[in-house]
């Protein structure tokens, strides 16, 4: 297990950038343990997105809650998991967040001649939707490193390893995130079994790669 691996202690923080819902059996079982964590922080992803607009859309066509519950829990092999206090602390999670040397989405942010768009600028669809920092060729400069998934990185380079893009090459390999302008996490676990993950202070990547 990737906890086990990095030894994730109390002391640790873990940032989970989305889509935890639909991917697996056992996703409201991994939701309900992420929430049950206090030193990790998960933001919005487009699976989460898309269930909460089902929800609403629920909401909006009758008043019986527990009507909405039984409809919300069909949608997963371990729909009998899920409660209301899930789906309320679902409805807070951030779209974005920021640290002082990077900031993290689920999918994209706008870059416009070379720069970051400032995320509280841009709308939730795009947060959890756009694929424009999958590209290769889109390398923002003159900013802080942004973290992202949404697209598995075997559609882009056919290796399951988190991609680096270092703001100059002689800084590719460098233990300092600041030296990246980007880097792409999907590993797309749930198709291909590896689970991986960086460690922000030294830039190390962990993988463990578990049978499907």
């Amino acid at each position: 297990m990737l906890l086990d691996k990095i030894r994730f202690a109390d002391g640790d923080r873990m940032f989970i950038l989305g889509d935890v819902l639909d991917k697996g059996p056992d996703s409201v079982k991994l939701l309900r343990l992420v929430f049950s964590m206090p030193n990790v922080t998960m933001i919005m992803g487009n699976h989460e997105h898309d269930f909460l607009k089902f929800c609403r859309s629920l909401e909006e066509r009758t008043e019986d809650q527990d009507l909405v519950l039984e409809k919300l829990r069909e949608r997963f092999h371990d729909g009998s998991l899920l409660d209301w206090e899930t789906v309320r602390r679902l409805e807070k999670l951030p779209f974005f967040v920021e640290e002082p040397k990077w900031l993290g989405v689920h999918a994209g942010l706008p870059v416009v001649d070379g720069k970051l768009t400032d995320p509280k600028t841009v709308s939730e669809d795009w947060l959890v939707n756009d694929r424009n920092l999958k590209d290769p060729s889109v390398i923002p400069r003159g900013c802080k490193c942004v973290l992202y998934g949404h697209t598995p990185v075997r559609y882009i380079s056919d290796e399951d390893r988190i991609l680096f893009y270092p703001r100059y090459k002689e800084l590719a390999g460098s233990p300092h995130i600041e030296d990246y302008c980007k880097i792409h996490l999907d590993l797309g676990s749930y198709i291909f079994g590896r689970l991986g993950c960086v460690r922000i202070e030294d830039c190390r990547t962990f993988y463990v790669q578990q049978e499907l």
